[in-house]
């Protein structure tokens, strides 16, 4: 499968070292590593951007760890702890960095992970996790049941401020029977458990005592048990990794992953082309027209599938224009979805109604609403207050004009064109918009995390498990929870602790149907579409292989031929 040594060991052609390859990146007169490029980000981009430099020293063993994959995203990463971290960028480092007691596999079955088995008790309340043995975190200490214990206890600790801790309020006890044996009880059945599970373990001996984790150093130099090891963190330009050469499944193909922060996608594919990043999520004109060259096709590979995912705009309903539903509802039925698709993603991607994957049994697909309506948006307009008594095209009530911004982040075009088009669209009947475009970083922590906002375009990336307490549960409201439009319904909160509770696929599905269609109704957000995953990597990379995962599940499967070879270290 993998190429085994030869007796010459003879260096590829245009093999370069990693002093060369920085020295011709500050070359490229769009690329300079000696200034700090702004931080951005995209939502809702469910997948793994891949990165930088490697070369192996060869021995006689079938799989070698050689070579390195370098891959462009436009944001970079905010903390580096799994339970923190609540961005595509940092979720998408931690997990190459960390392992949970569970995972998916390509099929998105839970399978174990740092848990090599597990058993749930006739009444769901309890479950034992049996570990791997000889497992090592990165600084060489032994992996036991007592970081488990840690891991979790914190989550469920109010004051570490997890945005997570929904998830594991149900547990009772966590009780470690042995060094490699962990038992959780739940107060109740909880059905999302093996899911939730999943999330990344950290060492308990350098994290005991910390009186604030989220400042510890360990959030910007991580210490985990996964595949790559933490090597460097250069704030706005790179991340680097390097293979776990001591990883308890195989050591990775690739010898060194660095995250690349190029906040400007027409220049990350520039740099694909050319061979500067080996990988990168295209945009939907990079897919359709740029990729249909010769020059392109000779050299990278692209991808194409739903993404578990959706693109939305959300309404801030503590403000006093958005706090009738009505007005939101009007909102929705002014949006062309049609238009937006065909325009601002050339086709690729599908409308949606509501939170859960399209592909999924959970989402309802009997819900129709808010097909484009401009009259009935006039309607409810009225009914709500709002007409245009001066014939002046704008509506107004008590004296004001019907104005509002929408923000969205930098360096996402399908987001910016979307606003763009919404702008338009609303004007027909009569809603004034002007559009905020943020740099990542200050749109999380200034306009997102502190409910700034009137309107934001966002996306969401969707588990597996459809459990969804964080995002719509009214206790999700509170600082540092992910309700940040504030949406509070009591049957909403009933049924999904009810969803939480309940084994039977059938019934589960019954729930998340009714919260589907409640939510659609009361208009919190206008669900736009659920868009193409459209990912491409340099063809010398092996070992991919399409599945309803995504092509990165399987990254540490990932090798380069001896002959293909491209950059040492």
């Amino acid at each position: 499968m993998y190429p085994r040594r030869k007796q010459r060991n003879l260096a590829p052609p245009n093999v370069y070292t990693l002093d060369e390859i920085i020295i011709s990146m500050r070359r490229h007169p769009k690329l300079n590593l000696s200034k700090r490029p702004p931080l951005v980000s995209q939502a809702g981009v469910f997948f793994l951007f891949l990165i930088l430099f490697c070369y192996p020293t060869y021995s006689e063993e079938a799989w070698v760890s050689r070579d390195a994959c370098s891959a462009a995203g436009i944001g970079d990463a905010r903390i580096l702890i799994p339970f923190f971290a609540d961005d595509t960028s940092s979720s998408s480092i931690c997990g190459l960095v960390y392992n949970g007691l569970t995972k998916v596999d390509k099929d998105l079955n839970v399978v174990g992970d740092l848990a090599e088995r597990w058993e749930v008790s006739e009444d769901g309340r309890v479950i034992t996790f049996y570990l791997r043995k000889n497992v090592r975190w990165h600084d060489g200490s032994p992996f036991t049941a007592r970081d488990v214990q840690f891991t979790f206890e914190t989550i469920q600790d109010p004051g570490a401020g997890s945005p997570y801790i929904s998830g594991f309020m149900d547990i009772s006890g966590i009780k470690v029977l042995d060094a490699h044996t962990v038992r959780f009880e739940y107060k109740q059945p909880y059905a999302p458990a093996l899911l939730k599970l999943g999330m990344g373990l950290i060492p308990k001996h350098l994290f005991e005592g910390d009186p604030d984790i989220r400042r510890s150093p360990y959030a910007r130099a991580p210490i985990g048990t996964g595949p790559y090891k933490f090597k460097k963190w250069e704030s706005g330009q790179y991340i680097i990794l390097e293979a776990n050469q001591d990883y308890f499944g195989h050591v990775p193909g690739i010898k060194r992953y660095v995250y690349r922060i190029i906040p400007d996608q027409s220049v990350a594919f520039l740099e694909l082309v050319a061979g500067g990043v080996d990988s990168m999520q295209l945009d939907p004109y990079q897919f359709r027209y740029r990729s249909d060259t010769a020059q392109f096709k000779e050299k990278i590979n692209k991808y194409r599938y739903l993404a578990p995912s959706y693109t939305y705009i959300g309404y801030n309903l503590k403000d006093p224009f958005l706090k009738d539903p009505r007005v939101r509802q009007a909102l929705s039925y002014a949006i062309n979805k049609k238009e937006i698709i065909n325009a601002a993603l050339l086709g690729m991607g599908e409308p949606c109604t509501g939170h859960f994957w399209k592909n999924s049994i959970y989402y309802d697909q009997s819900v129709n609403i808010y097909n484009y309506d401009p009259e009935k948006a006039r309607t409810l307009f009225a009914e709500a207050g709002w007409v245009d008594v001066d014939d002046d095209g704008v509506l107004e009530k008590d004296g004001m004009e019907f104005r509002m911004k929408i923000i969205t982040n930098q360096g996402n075009q399908v987001r910016e064109d979307v606003a763009t088009i919404t702008q338009r669209q609303w004007l027909e009947v009569g809603v004034v918009v002007d559009i905020q475009i943020v740099a990542w970083a200050a749109f999380l922590d200034q306009f997102i995390g502190r409910k700034n906002f009137q309107a934001v375009i966002l996306g969401w990336s969707l588990p597996v498990d459809p459990d969804c307490y964080s995002i719509w549960h009214s206790d999700s409201i509170r600082e540092g929870g992910l309700n940040s439009v504030s949406y509070s319904n009591e049957r909403v909160d009933e049924l999904i602790e009810n969803g939480r509770r309940e084994f039977d696929p059938e019934k589960r599905k019954e729930i998340y149907h009714e919260i589907h269609r409640i939510i659609a109704r009361d208009a919190p957000y206008t669900f736009l579409f659920s868009a193409y995953a459209a990912p491409a990597v340099n063809k010398r990379f092996r070992g991919i292989e399409p599945a309803p995962a995504g092509i990165s599940y399987n990254f540490i499967d990932w090798y380069v031929p001896k002959d293909e070879v491209k950059y040492k270290f």
